[in-house]
C-alpha cells in the first residue's frame, strides 16, 4: 500500500507552503520537521509545534493539523519525535517519556529562533500519546504560552495499568516486567530489537471497537504512510519499560499557561483527558485559562483527520486568544 499524496495522508492546499527543516534537542538528537507557512506570510507570526499520535509520523495527523493551522495564519511545525520517522536517534522505534517531552521543547527552541516567529507567541499541540507529552512539556517549559491536546493518551498510565486500569496491580506489573526484561536479554544476544507489530492486520472478527478504529485509520488509504510505526511493524517491544517506571503529568496542576483539551465523547480513551483535566485544575489557582471540550459522538480517530469533526475554529480562537 502507498500513501495517497506523495508520502502524506492529506493534500497540501495552494495557500500553504511546506518546507523540510531540521533541529536538535538537548540530547543532541537531530529532529526532522515539516514547516508549514501561509503563502502570504508577512511579519512575525504566532507559531505552533505539533506532534503525534503515538507511533505516527509528521506525514499523518500532525501534518494535517499543521497545514490547517498555517492556512489560518500560523507558522506550524509538524515534527517526528526522536527515534522514529526521519528524525535521528541511533536505536530506532523506541519511545521515552523524558526525551519525547524534550522534543516539544526542542521544537520551541527552533521556532523561537526563527526571524518570522514572535518568540512570545509560541504554542504546542499534541495528538493521542503526544498529547500527554505536550501537557508534560507545558508543565516544564514556561516559554509555551498555550497548549492543545487532542484525543490524549497518558502513555505512562496505560503502560503501567492497562486500559481502564484493568491490570493495575503489583503482580500484573511484575509479570509484565519479567517478560519485557527477558526480551531485553534476547535483544542483546541477537543484536537486534524485536518489534511489537503495528495495528493488527488482518483484523480478527472479534476485535474490540478501538482496534477497528485504529485499523480504519492506520491500515487503510485513509491514514497509511510508509514511515508510520502503527501502519507497519510497530515499536520495539521493550519501549514500554520506561513508561511503566516514569509517570508523566505529575506536575500538570502547576501549569499556569493556557490549556485546551479535546476528546471525543465515544472515544475509548476519553477517560485519559477527563482524569488529566481534573488533576490539572485540582488546587491550581490558574484555571480560568483551562478548558476540557468533549465532542459529541466522536470516537478516538475522528480527531485524527475528520475535518468535519475536529473543532479547528475552536482551536484557532483559542490560539488567537492566548498567542495572538
Amino acid at each position: 500500500m502507498e500513501s495517497k499524496y506523495n508520502g502524506y495522508s492529506f493534500p497540501l492546499r495552494d495557500t500553504v507552503r511546506r518546507e523540510k527543516v531540521k533541529f536538535h534537542n538537548r540530547y543532541g538528537i537531530e529532529l526532522a520537521g515539516d514547516l508549514y507557512l501561509p503563502q502570504d506570510a508577512a511579519g512575525k507570526l504566532a507559531a505552533v509545534a505539533v506532534s503525534g499520535p503515538f507511533g505516527a509520523v509528521k506525514e499523518q495527523c500532525s501534518g494535517l493539523y499543521a497545514e490547517e493551522l498555517a492556512s489560518r495564519g500560523f507558522a506550524a511545525l509538524a515534527f517526528d519525535p526522536s527515534f522514529i520517522g526521519e528524525s535521528g536517534g541511533v536505536v530506532r522505534n523506541v519511545a521515552s517519556p523524558d526525551i519525547n517531552t524534550e522534543d516539544f521543547s526542542a521544537a520551541v527552541d527552533f521556532l523561537a529562533t526563527r526571524d518570522f516567529v514572535d518568540e512570545e507567541k509560541i504554542g504546542i499541540l499534541g495528538i493521542c500519546g503526544f498529547g500527554g507529552m505536550a501537557l508534560n512539556a507545558a508543565a516544564m517549559d514556561t516559554r509555551i504560552k498555550a497548549t492543545v491536546t487532542s484525543t490524549m493518551y497518558d502513555m505512562s498510565r496505560v503502560n503501567a495499568k492497562g486500559y481502564f486500569d484493568s491490570t493495575d496491580s503489583a503482580d500484573a506489573r511484575y509479570e509484565m516486567k519479567q517478560a519485557l526484561n527477558a526480551q531485553r536479554t534476547q535483544d542483546y544476544q541477537s543484536g537486534t530489537y524485536a518489534r511489537a507489530g503495528g495495528v493488527v492486520d488482518p483484523l480478527p472478527e472479534d476485535a474490540p471497537f478501538f482496534l477497528k478504529d485504529y485499523y480504519d485509520y492506520y491500515k487503510t488509504q485513509r491514514g497509511y504512510t510508509e514511515r508510520s510505526l502503527n501502519s507497519n511493524d510497530g515499536w520495539n517491544v521493550t519501549s514500554s519499560l520506561s513508561f511503566v517506571n516514569m509517570p508523566i503529568l505529575h506536575y500538570t496542576n502547576e501549569i499556569r499557561s493556557a490549556v485546551l483539551m479535546l476528546h471525543g465523547e465515544k472515544a475509548h480513551s476519553c477517560y485519559f483527558s477527563r482524569d488529566a483535566f481534573a488533576h490539572m485544575v485540582e488546587g491550581n489557582p490558574y484555571t480560568a485559562n483551562k478548558e476540557l471540550l468533549i465532542i459529541p459522538d466522536a470516537v478516538h480517530t475522528d480527531l485524527y483527520d475528520r475535518k468535519d469533526i475536529i473543532p479547528f475554529d475552536k482551536i484557532t480562537s483559542f490560539f488567537h486568544e492566548y498567542l495572538v
